[in-house]
Formats: structure tokens, sequence, C-alpha cells
């Protein structure tokens, strides 16, 4: 950790123990934990400044900052347009931090704007402009993104993060050597490279076909995250989540328990499930080209209802357990209230658009709570991406991601935790009644338009041909695939494992009884 950072921490906690309603100190706090990443402790204190003082612009742009960091930008969007409200000038940083936010929306044009604006007022903010370059870059105006960075190298020569920049953009644009050369004059310097770019070095070596070099840099990069943050798979706390689970819903239960009466007035969820790094954001892009269906990204939502939901029935339980209060005839209603607090949620961020009577929620390991959803939602249909689960290793070596009791960070625990929940999505299936589809990746690549149309048929919608050409879709995917479902559909990702045999035999063994019970094999 920085002294200094931890100093200033330190002094903001001691003014609250003090004065717990001292706006500035609660300020201070939440931009300090929001710098460290602790985005769940700093949405405590932005929103406690906000109540403090519901006109403080300084409270609500924090508040833009960590919702739209947390993947909730139309909520974000509403606090710093809060900001405008309250504040005479139009504060370039508040314009870059707002386009940045439209751009997590997919408004493109309107973020470009307030891009343009802020850097006409500002030209030489640093933040402002690689977020514009960013912009460019991801709606795939690789020109406009180059010719941006080539103004901030005069500014800011050899900063670090454009030569990233650079070098991402360089990938999108195939110029493969040339982006590994950038990245490896990062690390000349005396920190070396970080991990964030060994993974993207492995995957650059992954395109030129240098596989046992790519491996090595994506296992430094995992090795090096895991010492950097002090962040491993919490191994026994996901055991713990699986074995409540498992012993709550079974049969007996389930047919005790009511299910919530479908909504007929509300367009309706369609839960994408699936193991990160399984194709989700391809088929979420599918599946929204259609004019009847709004892409609602990565929801928190029922992972937010396990959290409230003791409070919401008045349990003393924690969830599954709390379910038990269904049967109190003050809480018969009780899937209604939290169903309707799902819905509700989703109209507050924005998901809804004119026309769409469905929309989709692929938030990464949903799958662990499919005995939640299919009582919440009986009607919804399911759609589990299934991809051969060394397919999916591969991948999840080779990005950053913390969903899963952070499993990704080593290849055995990201092994161990996709068969726990495989093991669960199998004990739902055996203990109660779905609504469920699985879609093969690979089947999505070799036969698209019967996998396409196998989809919509099985969510109820008519064959839309604009579903083929998921890559037409300007809609901006707020996950790491971002790049990979604007291009038309490919099949280098398919038994891309096989280049990987001789590094992955350590998941092979943990990944066994998965593999056979999804019907892949290691031919």
């Amino acid at each position: 950790m920085n002294k200094p950072h931890d100093d200033a921490e330190t002094d903001a906690r001691a003014a609250l123990a003090t004065d717990r309603n001292d706006l500035a100190a609660t300020n201070a706090l939440a931009l300090l934990l929001f710098a460290r990443g602790n985005l769940a402790e700093a949405e405590l204190h932005a929103r406690n400044a906000i109540r403090i003082g519901p006109e403080n612009p300084q409270a609500h742009n924090l508040m833009g900052m960590i919702l739209t960091e947390s993947n909730r930008p139309q909520t974000g969007e509403f606090h710093y347009r809060q900001v405008l409200d309250l504040t005479e000038a139009r504060d370039p940083v508040l314009l870059a931090n707002l386009a940045w936010n439209l751009k997590s929306q997919g408004r493109m044009d309107e973020a470009r704007a307030l891009y343009r604006e802020s850097r006409a007022a500002r030209p030489d903010i640093r933040q402002t402009l690689f977020g514009f370059a960013r912009l460019e870059e991801a709606d795939r105006r690789f020109d406009a993104a180059a010719d941006i960075l080539d103004e901030m190298e005069g500014r800011f020569p050899d900063d670090p993060n454009l030569k990233l920049t650079r070098a991402v953009l360089l990938g999108r644009m195939r110029r493969f050597d040339e982006a590994i050369a950038l990245i490896d004059t990062m690390g000349e310097r005396e920190s070396g490279l970080g991990p964030t770019e060994l993974l993207e070095k492995g995957r650059l070596l992954d395109q030129l076909g240098r596989y046992d070099d790519a491996w090595t840099a994506f296992e430094a990069g995992k090795r090096l995250a895991r010492e950097r943050s002090g962040k491993a798979y919490l191994d026994e706390e996901a055991g713990r989540e699986s074995a409540r689970l498992t012993r709550f819903f079974v049969a007996p239960r389930l047919n005790l328990l009511p299910r919530a009466a479908p909504r007929r007035d509300v367009p309706q969820p369609i839960f994408i499930l699936g193991f990160p790094r399984s194709g989700t954001t391809l088929v979420e892009q599918t599946l929204s080209a259609h004019p009847a269906i709004a892409a609602g990204d990565e929801l928190p939502l029922i992972h937010e209802i396990t959290r409230i939901m003791p409070r919401m029935l008045a349990s003393p339980l924690a969830y599954p357990q709390a379910l038990a209060e269904l049967w109190m005839g003050d809480h018969r209603d009780g899937l209604e209230t939290l169903r309707d607090h799902y819905l509700q949620k989703v109209r507050q961020l924005g998901v809804l658009r004119p026309g769409a009577t469905r929309f989709t929620d692929k938030m990464p390991l949903n799958e662990t709570h499919l005995g939640l959803i299919a009582l919440l939602f009986p009607e919804a249909p399911l759609l589990h991406v299934l991809r051969h689960p060394l397919d999916v290793m591969v991948s999840c070596m080779s990005n950053h991601f913390t969903h899963g009791f952070f499993c990704a960070s080593a290849l055995e625990t990201a092994a161990r935790h996709y068969v726990r929940v495989t093991d669960l999505v199998a004990h739902y299936r055996a203990e109660m009644s779905l609504r469920y589809l699985a879609i093969r990746y690979e089947e999505i690549v070799r036969h698209h338009t019967a996998s396409v149309a196998a989809m919509l048929a099985f969510v109820g919608e008519a064959f839309d041909p604009a579903c083929l050409t998921f890559h037409d879709n300007r809609r901006y995917a707020r996950t790491a695939s971002y790049a990979q479902v604007t291009e038309p559909l490919y099949d280098r990702s398919v038994e891309r494992w096989r280049h990987y045999r001789r590094q992955l035999e350590p998941a092979m063994a943990i990944l066994a009884p998965a593999i056979e019970r999804l019907g892949y094999d290691v031919v």
C-alpha cells in the first residue's frame, strides 16, 4: 500500500469516528477507497455523503464514478447530471467522466461530443485523452484513436499507459508484431511489465501462434496479479456457498415453496447463463440484435437479492434459508416482492428500450443461483452457454476477472470452481423443473443459423436475420469480449485448448468429471 494514501485514509476514518456526519471526511474516504479499487465500501460512504449533503457536487460526482465502474452506468449518469445541475460551469473533468459513462452505455456519439467539448476546454488533461482514444478504439474508429494517441505522445512521452493503449489499438488493427515490440519496450523499465501488460502480450502472442510464449506471459501475469493484489481463490467460502445451496434446494422443499406469478405488464428477462469466457457475450450480442430484445448486460440484481433477501423477508436467516419465510402467512407473497424489486431495478438502470418486450441478463455465474431465478421467474428462458471446459480455462488464463470468488487467479482454482458450478447446475436440474436450454458455443460457430433459430424459438421470438449479423450490432459490450463481438463469426477459438495441452495438464484431472458430464473429450 501507498504510505501517504494509508495516512490519508487513517485521518479520514478518525475524523468520521469523531463526527460521522463530517461531509469532507466522508467524501475523502470514498475517494480513497475508490482509488484503491474497493468499490463496495466506497459506495457505502458515497451514499452517506449524499445523505449528508444532497446538494454537494463532489458527493454526486463520486457516486457517478463509483456506479459507472460498478457496471451501473445508467444510475451513474443520473449523479453526473446532478453535478451539472448543481454547478454553473461545465467542468472539463466532469464532462470527460460523463463521456466515459455514456460510452459504457454504448451512446458513442453523445460521448464523443462531450470528449470534444472537454478537450477543447482543457487539451492537457491526460485521462480525458485516454478516455477519448479508448472510445474511438471501442467504436472501431482506429485512425481517430491513433490521432489522439499521437497528440498525447508529445504531451506525455514514455507514459506506460499510453504505450499499452497504443498496443491494444495495434492489436485491434492486427499489427501484432508492432504491438508486442511496443509492450517489450515497457518491460525495460525498472518495474518490468505489470499484470495487464503481460496478459495483453500473451493474447498477442497467441494470435501469432506462439503458444508456449503466450502461456508463459499468461502465467506470469496471473502470478504478479496475485502478488500485487493479495487476491486468490476463496476456496473455503466458495465451498460453503455451494454446500448451502445444495442442501437447501432439494425437491421435497422446492415442492412446498411457491413460485412468483409471472408479470404480463412489463418486459421480461432472458437469463443467459455461463461460466465467464464461455460465449455469453456472443449470445447476448446475437439476441439483442432482435428488435424485441434489449441488452441488459451484466445485471448484478440476482446477487443483490441474495444479499437483501433477509431484510426484505424480515428473516433472521441468511440466503437461501431465508426463503423459509415464504411459509409464513405474512410473507406468502415474498417472491412477488423480490421479483418486483428486480424488475424495478431493471427499469431504473435504463435497460429497457422502446419496442422491446424482453431483456437479457448475462451476469456471469448467475447459474449458481439457478434455483432462486426459477422461483422468481418460473417462465423465464434459461439459456446456458456451454463451451469445452479446457477452452474456457485458456480464456480464463488470458483475461482478468474477479467473478467466482477470484477463481481465475490461477489455472487449478479456475478448474475447481468450474466443477463446483457444473455440479450445482446438475443438482438444480435434478431437483426442480426448469425452462432450460443448453446451447454450445461450438454449435453456434459451426451451425450458426440453426443455433440462432433454436435460441429465438426457445425464448419465443420469431427469427430475425439481423441476429445473424451480430457484429453489426452497434451496442457496446461492457466485457473483455467487446472487441471479439464486433468481428464476423470465426472458429479460431474452437478447440484452442489443443495448442496448450501440455500447460493444461494440471487442470485436466480436476475437470475430467465436468468434461465427461458435458459430453466433451480430450482426445
